[in-house]
């Protein structure tokens, strides 16, 4: 049985939605952590709602937070329970883009998603296997888990962009040419990536001007 997820939202500037931005939130964060990214993406995607769900389980390690699934080496769960979080919040995420497909009336073509470390693992494993291929993802900060297991269950193969500080201390920098490489190796033609120098673990505004550019030309923007 799938978790509904709460989430906020900002509508279109223009008042016609004509896409939508699915943002996907960090570790111990929530959906208003990525929200605030819609202020200065809005008035350059106008016909562009932003919605930022939480992720449906509290965080033992920020009370205030949510997680998409356990991570062990941080709140001393097993690899198994992990593992099943992961696969329940898949579901989750999977039921919430459909619901809300279909309650905006939006074709997958008009779907973009941008996540953000634990944000960018769950958008880039749930991406590739869904029934229908979304106009892009953006991942920020994160990897790609389970890349040995990619090539056998993908099911669409949309455009992919990159975006990871050369400081990360919290996702290692490496992990950035790992999910571009086995992209690659499991089929995608659009890979794309941008390294953010001097920055940690977050979002420079060089990065959110590339993933912009992205986006508005996924979107149609012209």
């Amino acid at each position: 049985m799938t978790r509904v997820l709460e989430a906020g939202r900002r509508e279109a500037q223009s008042g016609e939605v004509r896409s939508c931005v699915v943002f996907l939130h960090g570790y111990g964060a929530n959906g208003a952590d990525l929200l605030g990214l819609a202020d200065p993406l809005a008035e350059h995607m106008p016909d562009t709602m932003f919605i930022a769900p939480d992720a449906p389980e509290q965080c033992a390690g920020s009370p205030m937070g949510y997680q998409w699934f356990p991570i062990p080496w941080i709140d001393g769960s097993s690899e198994e329970e992990s593992k099943a979080g992961m696969m329940n919040a898949v579901g989750d995420l999977n039921a919430f883009l459909d619901a809300l497909m279909v309650d905006n009336d939006l074709l997958p073509e008009q779907l973009m998603i941008l996540g953000f470390s634990q944000g960018t693992m769950m958008a880039l494993h749930v991406a590739p296997r869904r029934e229908d291929e979304v106009a892009g993802v953006v991942g920020f900060s994160g990897r790609l888990l389970e890349p040995d297991l990619l090539a056998d269950e993908v099911v669409v193969r949309p455009p992919v962009l990159l975006v990871h500080g050369d400081q990360d201390d919290v996702v290692p920098p490496q992990s950035l040419p790992q999910a571009a490489e086995a992209l690659q190796n499991a089929g995608w033609r659009d890979v794309y990536a941008h390294i953010m120098k001097g920055t940690a673990h977050g979002i420079a505004p060089d990065g959110l001007q590339v993933a912009l550019a992205f986006m508005r030309d996924r979107l149609g923007y012209r």
